[in-house]
Order: structure tokens, then sequence, then C-alpha cells
């Protein structure tokens, strides 16, 4: 046998399964040896030796320099699906949102306290050298590194891409910014309800007859966390391909605009600005909210026969032969007639009762419910979207978990019971400035000087056998 062949026959006993690589090779089994790479490779395969107990995203480590709402968010999503999260806060008053109230639990904001479970937390001054030096020995040993600085400030710091990459070439670096990193507006600073209006959001948001409105919540940040959670995970398979690292950039303009969806492709494609429809729709009537007897409930009636349905449910069968509402275009064309007869009867009963004629007909509908009524609705208990905790200085809080973890379950087949198979169920969250900062900052010393011995074991043994077999 050519020694070549010696080789790959030597490493199939070894190594049985080679999933892929980030920086190192991670494998599922192999046979024991002595050899520094199966070493290497053997410790790397105990983060996902227990499938049915692992997270998604166990072994990932996040740098985050985020603050507010869309970075922390996108880095929540993140710890929960198993990321350690290294949150770096400026030393006094940290992230601005922890004083972001009332309401207050304890000394945190109940705003605060949100989007920044499952993270440890630590304070540095990154305008010192010294504190720019800690941050770039943590990249070092992270796999992400997430910013929301205005583009060029911390560049300044030695702690931009280009300055990390050098330190650093297998990072996921992900920047959230106002604007992107070129073009005019790209110094400005960005908030949500700038970009929600430079966007065109505001505008198409209110009543008809009335001023532009800012919807009831940060929209344009949290699409623009879940855009960089997104890209922030094909960036990791993506390295898991190519063993490179990335610079992404997600902004609130861009991310807003996209979001404009099929509003932007009405202009685009005929020219026809956009306008504030109150609840309603511009292209599908009835499709908004009604008034009641004692509050409110939306219907939608996207085809034909969901109106006959409707019709019927109403006792207003008449309406299903009326020239003027036979389909939906001669709906949405004499809609203030409709709509004009179908609230006059919508008030004529109770939300409930409504409720209960429209149950088993197969039309979208529900109740407007207040944010009390919310988390009293039996679907979103069922749903489990509340989740429980123990926080070290503010007792047990409860905050909004999201139901992304109940697909991941459904993929990983874990244990059925609600209260264990929550992916956020051990969960942590910062309670002061520093609180890991010294623990941290000698596991990664630990761990980078680890890493760079293993390289070294593992790059040897490898290129001795190459140039061997050549």
């Amino acid at each position: 046998m050519r020694p070549a062949s010696r080789l790959l026959h030597a490493l199939r006993r070894r190594i049985r399964g080679v999933r892929g690589h980030c920086g190192a090779f991670t494998c599922t089994s192999f046979q024991h040896t002595q050899s520094p790479a199966c070493s290497l490779l053997r410790e790397y395969s105990q983060r996902v030796s227990d499938v049915a107990n692992a997270k998604p995203l166990d072994g990932v480590k996040v740098l985050d320099l985020t603050r507010v709402l869309a970075g922390p968010f996108a880095t929540m999503i993140l710890a929960d699906l198993g990321a350690e999260i290294i949150k770096v806060e400026r030393p006094g008053p940290g992230d601005d949102t922890r004083s972001w109230g009332p309401p207050f639990v304890g000394s945190e904001s109940a705003y605060f306290l949100s989007v920044n479970r499952n993270k440890k937390s630590i304070a540095v001054n990154m305008k010192n050298p010294n504190g720019s030096k800690i941050i770039q020995e943590l990249a070092k040993a992270c796999d992400v590194f997430i910013e929301n600085y205005i583009p060029g400030k911390l560049s300044k710091m030695g702690l931009g891409f280009e300055e990390i990459k050098e330190i650093a070439p297998h990072i996921i670096y992900c920047s959230i910014t106002g604007y992107g990193q070129t073009g005019p507006l790209f110094q400005r600073a960005g908030y949500d309800a700038v970009a929600c209006a430079m966007s065109g959001l505001m505008y198409i948001t209110g009543p008809e007859d009335g001023d532009p409105v800012r919807p009831g919540v940060a929209m344009t940040d949290l699409a623009t966390g879940l855009f960089a959670h997104g890209a922030i995970m094909a960036g990791l398979l993506q390295r898991s391909k190519t063993g490179k690292g990335m610079h992404i950039d997600c902004n609130l303009l861009s991310s807003q605009v996209a979001c404009l969806s099929h509003v932007a492709a009405n202009f685009l494609n005929g020219g026809a600005e956009a306008k504030r429809w109150g609840t309603a729709h511009g292209s599908i009537v009835p499709y908004q909210s009604f008034k009641s007897k004692d509050g409110y409930l939306v219907i939608g009636a996207g085809n034909d026969q969901q109106f006959s349905t409707v019709c019927k449910i109403m006792e207003l069968t008449e309406l299903i032969g009326d020239p003027r509402f036979k389909t939906n275009k001669l709906r949405v064309q004499n809609r203030n007639d409709l709509l004009t007869i179908l609230s006059a009867r919508f008030s004529e009963k109770t939300t409930s009762e409504w409720l209960n004629l429209l149950e088993g007909s197969g039309i979208p509908y529900g109740p407007i419910n207040s944010i009390k009524q919310v988390f009293s609705e039996p679907q979103v208990i069922h749903n489990g979207l509340v989740l429980d905790m123990d926080h070290p200085t503010a007792g047990k809080i409860s905050v909004p978990d999201f139901s992304l973890v109940d697909f991941l379950r459904s993929f990983a087949n874990l244990m059925a019971d609600t209260e264990t198979r929550k992916f956020a169920a051990n969960s942590c969250l910062p309670n002061s400035f520093a609180h890991h900062h010294s623990t941290l900052v000698t596991e990664v010393k630990m761990e980078t000087a680890e890493r760079k011995h293993h390289y070294r074991l593992f790059t040897s043994y490898f290129v001795a056998h190459f140039f061997y077999c050549v």
C-alpha cells in the first residue's frame, strides 16, 4: 500500500464522520489514539456528542458590543439558541436602556431585561488602549463580533473589521448601522423612529384621514435584529465551508425598506403612491378592524368564497349577489358602501358573540387585544410565550419568549416536557457591570494560548504526513 493510501486508511479508522470545520475539525466519533491531531478532534467532538441535549449554537462564542434594541435582540436570539454571549458595556451607565423606565424591576429597567437574557456582562473602556487590547484578545477567542457604532468609530480604537480580521481572520464581524457603511448618510446615528420615518413605514401607518403614526413597537429595530441574526447564522455556515470570516452590514434603513415588500412593489411597478389605510387593506375588502358593541375585532375575506361565508354568518346574504360586491376588485371599488353596511351589523353584537359565530368558519378573525388580554389569551399561554426567570438582584422576572424555539425543537427531537424543552430555560441576565469580567478575561487568555498550541500540533501533524505521502 502506498504511503498516501496508508494515511487515508488510518484516518478512516480513527475518524468516523468528519462533519465540517470552523478553524478545526468537529467529529462525531473516532477511535482512541494518542496522536495530537486526534486528541484535538476528540476535544471538539465533545461539544456535539450529546445531540439530544445540545443547542444549535453550543460552542459558538459571540462578542457583543451592541446597545439598545436591534443588536441586543439579535444576540438574545443567538443566546437562546446556545451561543455564549459576552456583552461589553461602557463603565458607569452601561447600555442606555438600563435607565429607560419606568417600569423598573429592582434597579434594572424592564426594557433592558426584555432583550438581554443569557448574556455575560463585562465593562470595558474601549477608548483606553488597555481596554481596546482586552476586546482584541476576546475577539481572538470568539466566533462572532457584533457592534452597532457609527462606521469608522471602532476603527479609531483598533476594533474595526480591518483591524480585527488581522488578528482573528476567522471572525464573523457584523455591523448594525443606521444607513450602511458608505453613502451620503453613513456617518449619521441611526434610531428606530428616524429610520421608520425615512423608510416610508411611518408615512403609510395611521388613520386614513390623519397624520403619519409610528408603530407601537420598534419594528425597524426588531426587523434589523432578525436580519442580523439570520446573516450571522449564514456567515457561520459559510465559514464552515471556506474557513474564512466575513464582514456583514445590517442597517436600519435598508432593513425597513426591504420590509415594505408589496407596498414597494406596487409603487415600483404601478407608479402609484401608497397611502394610509388605518387598519384596512388597500387591495382587499373587507380586511380590517370593526367596532363591536363592546370592543373591536378584525376579519379578513381574501377571496369571494370567504366573503360569501362572512355574509352568511352576519345574515347579510343579499350582499352575495349584489353586483357592487361580487368580486374583490368590485368590493375595493365600492369599499365605502360595503364597509358602511358591515360596520352597522358588527355594532349589534359583542366581540365575544361575533367570535363564537365565526368559530370554525375558516375565516381569519380575532379580537383586538390589550397587552393585558394578550397574556391571558389561551393560545399565548399554550404556546409558552412567557419566560419566568430568576434575576440575581431583581428576583423573579418575566420576559417574552418567542416561537422560533418551537420550530427548532421539532428538528432536534428534544424532550416533550414544556419546561425542559425550552432552549432558554437555564437563563441568566447581566446584573452588574464587569460581573463576569475577571473570569472571562482569564478564560480567554488561557483559551487563546491553548488554541494556538492545538493549532500548531494539528498543523504539524497533518503537514508532516502530507509531505511524507508526497
